[in-house]
């Protein structure tokens, strides 16, 4: 199975009709998906983004290039599907049924320079995982980049919800103001801590 994420930009100045134009192609999207074979896809939109996701059983990573080549006036594609750069991955253990998850993307802007020293943390979160497969919380969870901004697909298993120990918040505030050193967020994930106001993500399709 290949991950197909890719990455399209809305450079208009009426966002909400180019979210329309966009949600208009889901019977084409859908119908690509089926001849491809491919499954659980999705796109989400952020600020001027639109992220796609997609996972193909048959490894092709050209099934949308009709729909992507013939965007709605606006919508540009920046990331082909397949081309962004993959910063992070905890597949874990993948639920089929998408019942039993929650999704949580989200997206962050990458300081001048940051890219690399991005990759180097999270290659330390993977080495200190090492062979380890969670049940969960996180599962399915893949970080990319693409025009100077980081992209995450996450699937958040629902039997383990719960409200964070002391020890947990104090390791997740810790750990974001670090990362505040070398991005800024776009999306809600962390208004808690920075008291900035983003939205939250949105499902186009």
């Amino acid at each position: 199975m290949k991950r197909v994420p890719f990455l399209m930009r809305m450079d208009g100045a009426d966002r909400a009709a180019q979210l329309e134009a966009v949600r208009a192609l889901k019977p084409a999207f859908e119908s690509a998906c089926a001849d491809a074979q491919v499954e659980n896809f999705s796109i989400w939109h952020m600020e001027q983004y639109l992220f796609g996701y997609g996972e193909s059983l048959s490894e092709r990573t050209d099934c949308f290039d009709a729909i992507l080549s013939a965007l709605p006036e606006g919508v540009t594609l920046v990331c082909a599907p397949a081309t962004m750069r993959q910063m992070y991955h905890d597949i874990g253990i993948v639920r089929k049924d998408k019942s039993l998850i929650r999704h949580r993307v989200f997206a962050t802007k990458l300081k001048p320079g940051c890219e690399e020293e991005y990759k180097r943390r999270h290659d330390g979160l993977i080495a200190q995982r090492g062979d380890t497969i969670k049940e969960g919380p996180e599962s399915n969870f893949t970080i990319w980049y693409g025009d100077g901004h980081i992209f995450g697909y996450c699937e958040l298993v629902k039997a383990f919800d719960h409200e964070p120990t002391p020890e947990e918040h104090a390791a997740t505030v810790a750990w974001e103001t670090r990362q505040l050193e070398i991005m800024d967020w776009l999306t809600d994930d962390m208004n808690w801590l920075t008291g900035e106001n983003h939205p939250p993500v949105e499902r186009v399709i």
